[in-house]
C-alpha cells in the first residue's frame, strides 16, 4: 500500500516548477506503478506548448478554466472544471490557461520525477521504460 498526501509532496524533490505549471508528483517510476500522477497547477494567463513523443497523458481538469488546441488541425477543446483530455495519439497540442487551473496528471510510462520540458514540449523516455504503443 502507498499512501501520500499533497502536502507531503509540496516542498519536496517531487514539487517540479516548469515556469507556467507546478507540478506535484505524487507518483513516479521508483514507485513502480507503471504511471505516474501528478496534481498540477498552471498558471492563468499563460499558453504551454507540449508534445508527449514518449508518453500518453489523461488529464482531468478539477479547477479553472482554459483551451486545448492541437496542432495537427488547430482544433480548439475547451476545458474547465470537470472535464478530461486524453493525449491517445501523442498529440502535440497548446494548453492555454484562462484562469488559474488544476489538473490531475496521468502518464505512461511514469515520469521519474524531475523532468521539465525541452524545447519541443516534450519530456525525455526513461529506455529502462520504452515507449507506450500508440493506440
Amino acid at each position: 500500500m502507498k499512501v501520500r498526501a499533497l502536502e507531503d509532496v509540496v516542498g519536496s524533490n517531487r514539487e517540479v516548477d516548469g515556469g507556467n505549471w507546478i507540478s506535484r508528483r505524487l507518483l513516479v517510476a521508483e514507485d513502480h506503478m507503471g504511471y505516474s500522477v501528478h496534481d498540477t497547477l498552471i498558471r492563468a494567463g499563460t499558453e504551454t506548448k507540449m508534445w508527449y513523443k514518449h508518453h500518453l497523458e489523461s488529464v482531468y481538469c478539477i479547477e479553472g478554466e482554459g483551451e486545448v488546441v492541437t496542432a495537427s488541425d488547430q482544433r480548439i477543446w475547451p476545458i474547465r472544471k470537470n472535464t478530461l483530455y486524453a493525449l491517445d495519439q501523442h498529440d502535440e497540442h497548446v494548453l492555454r490557461a484562462f484562469t488559474d487551473m488544476r489538473m490531475v496528471c496521468v502518464f505512461n510510462p511514469p515520469l521519474q520525477g524531475q523532468e521539465k520540458h525541452d524545447a519541443d514540449g516534450t519530456y525525455p523516455v526513461d529506455s529502462k521504460q520504452g515507449n507506450p504503443p500508440l493506440m
